[in-house]
């Protein structure tokens, strides 16, 4: 298990999780703006056809056939814009961030089976893990066993010439 790649890997999961959620954020934003306006459209033709019972009432059929036609109309921008609010987002950014994400996961994973079976060979042949340490340790203690010779030589010559 190489940790630089599972470094790697974990930071390009990131990234594309961040891009992902940035993705899916505008398309929320854009969805929501256009559903306030279609609210807002549709708050319109509903006081157009209050004004329509109004007139129908009050004034002549005309002006009531005007506010009726109004309102329907308004009713019909607003189911067409809960329409466009309500499709994807776009296919292309979203896919590509999709397939890195699955790229990362994938590689995660393969540096994850590579430890394990480091970890079940070190477990089944604990020599074969402890032999690459064991070689330098061996060596640096053999090295400080010399010098500490040595010194403990120098000090003896040392103190028989006093």
């Amino acid at each position: 298990m190489n940790t630089e790649n599972v470094v790697k890997h974990l930071r390009a999961l990131w990234r594309t999780d961040r891009i992902i959620a940035d993705i899916r954020l505008r398309h929320l934003l854009i969805g929501l703006g256009l559903q306030a306006f279609a609210a807002l459209i549709a708050a319109f033709g509903l006081l157009m056809l209050e004004l329509s019972a109004y007139f129908a009432l009050v004034q002549i059929w005309s002006a009531i056939a005007a506010a009726s036609v109004l309102g329907a109309i308004n009713f019909v921008i607003a189911t067409v814009l809960f329409m466009v609010a309500g499709s994807s987002p776009s296919g292309r950014d979203i896919e590509l961030a999709n397939e890195i994400h699955r790229t990362s996961i994938e590689a995660l994973q393969v540096e994850a089976r590579a430890f394990q079976a480091q970890l079940t060979g070190a477990v089944h042949h604990p020599l074969s893990t402890i032999v690459p340490v064991l070689v330098p340790l061996i060596a640096i203690i053999v090295k400080n066993m010399r010098k500490t010779a040595r010194e403990s030589a120098a000090d003896a010559s040392s103190e028989a010439r006093s």
